[in-house]
């Protein structure tokens, strides 16, 4: 059985995420919000007196806030295409997908204050 689906290539696949990543970051002011934590992420992240590989660590821990804002954010439309309608399901559907986006928040603070209590207090 053949199903009706388009032949991927790398190039396209790269063009569908970066106009994902476009769409979402033109719609989701919290998506804006997380690239701006990003940011000052990275740049406290190597301005601060602390080795390669603590300053690595940080900078790869700012990347969980994202990825769980982008999973939000893909539950969120889901949902919203299937249904506009109060439904408790959805409502479940959307608030596991904000307390992910929490739960990376939350160790994304547990990372940073790991790291930089091991470098400015031990």
């Amino acid at each position: 059985m053949a199903l009706n689906k388009p032949k991927y290539t790398l190039f396209k696949n790269t063009r569908y995420a970066l106009n994902g990543l476009l769409e979402v970051s033109q719609n989701e002011k919290s998506f804006r919000l997380q690239i701006l934590l990003f940011i000052v992420g990275m740049i406290l992240a190597w301005v601060l007196p602390i080795s390669f590989i603590q300053s690595s660590i940080l900078s790869v821990s700012l990347f969980i806030p994202l990825m769980a804002e982008m999973i939000n954010s893909s539950v969120e439309r889901t949902v919203d295409l299937v249904t506009f309608d109060h439904h408790e399901l959805a409502k479940r559907a959307k608030d596991a997908g904000a307390a992910l986006v929490f739960l990376s928040l939350a160790m994304l603070a547990f990372i940073w204050g790991l790291v930089l209590y091991d470098a400015f207090c031990l």
